[in-house]
C-alpha cells in the first residue's frame, strides 16, 4: 500500500499546484514523486519545475521553468531548505502565488513542514486549514557613474562586503538623503525582517518579527565597536557608496552577485511586491525560534 493511500481524499481549495525541489538532492526527488502522486489522486493539476522533474525522472507531468511556473498555478510547494525557498520567492515576485515550504535542509526558518509529516500537513492546508503571511522584499540597484549596472530583489538581505581580501572596506551610508556615517568594516547587511534570522543574526543583528515594517542595517565586523545595528522604517531608502576597497561585491540573498568598484552606489528600498507564505494553523513564530535557536 502506498503511503498516500493511507489518507482519505479531500476536496482541495487549490486546483493547480507547482512543485519545486532542492537541486541535486536524491531524498528530495523521492519526496517530490510521492507528493506529485498524492496530489494527482486528489484531482489536482500538478506542474513540476523543469530541473526538479529532470532529476526526479518524472516524465508524465507537465513542466515549466522556475521563472514561468508561477504564472498558471494558484499554489507552489517548495521542498528543500531556506536557499530553495529564497530562489523560489524571487522567481515568483511577479506572480500573486503563495508558497509552502517543506524542510529538507538544516535550519528551515522559511520552511514550516517537515518531510516526515509532509502529507498530513499538506492535506490540512489543501482543506483550507492555514493562515497566510505577507513578507516584504527589498530591491537593490547598483549604479556606476550614474548608470544602472544591475537590479534585483531579495527576500532576506542585500549585503555589501569584501570579496575575500584581508583589508577592510570603507562605506558611506545615507538614509533618505541624510548622511549617517562612514564605516570601515568587512561589510554591511541590509536585511528584511525575514532575513534577520539569516546572515544578520550571525553578525549580531536583532531578530525582527516578520510582520514588522522595518529594515535592519547590520555592520559586519566593524573597526569601530560603536558602529551598531540599527532598525529603520521600511519606507526609507538606503544608499551605500563604496569609498575604498581592493575587492568588494554585493550579494542578494547570498545567491546573486555583482562586483563593486570604488565610487559605486548601491540603492536599497522596499519593493512594491510581496511574497505570500502559507502556514499551518498551529504555526508559531516564537515556537519556531525556540526550536531552531535551541532556546530553553
Amino acid at each position: 500500500m502506498r503511503i498516500y493511500d493511507l489518507m482519505p481524499a479531500m476536496k482541495s481549495i487549490f486546483k493547480n499546484i507547482a512543485l519545486i525541489g532542492k537541486f541535486m538532492n536524491s531524498e528530495t526527488s523521492e519526496q517530490v514523486s510521492i507528493l506529485a502522486a498524492f496530489l494527482r489522486e486528489r484531482q489536482i493539476d500538478v506542474v513540476i519545475e523543469e530541473n526538479t522533474a529532470r532529476q526526479s525522472m518524472l516524465a508524465d507531468y507537465p513542466t515549466a521553468p522556475i521563472g514561468q511556473i508561477g504564472r498558471d498555478v494558484d499554489l507552489a510547494i517548495v521542498l528543500g531548505g531556506d536557499g530553495t525557498m529564497l530562489t523560489a520567492a524571487r522567481a515568483f515576485v511577479d506572480y500573486d502565488t503563495p508558497l509552502i515550504g517543506v524542510n529538507r535542509g538544516r535550519f528551515g526558518f522559511l520552511t514550516d513542514l517537515v518531510a516526515e509529516s509532509m502529507l498530513p500537513g499538506i492535506s490540512r492546508i489543501l482543506e483550507g486549514k492555514f493562515y497566510q503571511e505577507e513578507r516584504m522584499l527589498l530591491t537593490a540597484s547598483l549604479e556606476r557613474d550614474g548608470k544602472l549596472l544591475s537590479h534585483g530583489h531579495a527576500l532576506n538581505d542585500v549585503v555589501v562586503n569584501k570579496n575575500g581580501g584581508a583589508k577592510l572596506i570603507e562605506l558611506e551610508v545615507c538614509i533618505d538623503g541624510q548622511f549617517v556615517h562612514r564605516q570601515r568594516s568587512d561589510g554591511l547587511i541590509i536585511s528584511t525582517p525575514t532575513g534577520t534570522t539569516a546572515y544578520s543574526l550571525s553578525a549580531g543583528g536583532p531578530i525582527l518579527h516578520p510582520t514588522l515594517d522595518a529594515i535592519a542595517l547590520v555592520p559586519i565586523c566593524p573597526h569601530t565597536l560603536t558602529n551598531r545595528p540599527i532598525a529603520i522604517n521600511s519606507a526609507s531608502v538606503v544608499e551605500v557608496v563604496l569609498m575604498r576597497a581592493e575587492d568588494a561585491c554585493v550579494h542578494l540573498d547570498g545567491q546573486l552577485h555583482s562586483a563593486m568598484e570604488e565610487g559605486d552606489k548601491m540603492i536599497v528600498r522596499r519593493a512594491k511586491e510581496t511574497i505570500t507564505l502559507l502556514h499551518p494553523q498551529d504555526h508559531s513564530h516564537y515556537a519556531m525560534l525556540r526550536e531552531k535557536l535551541k532556546w530553553g
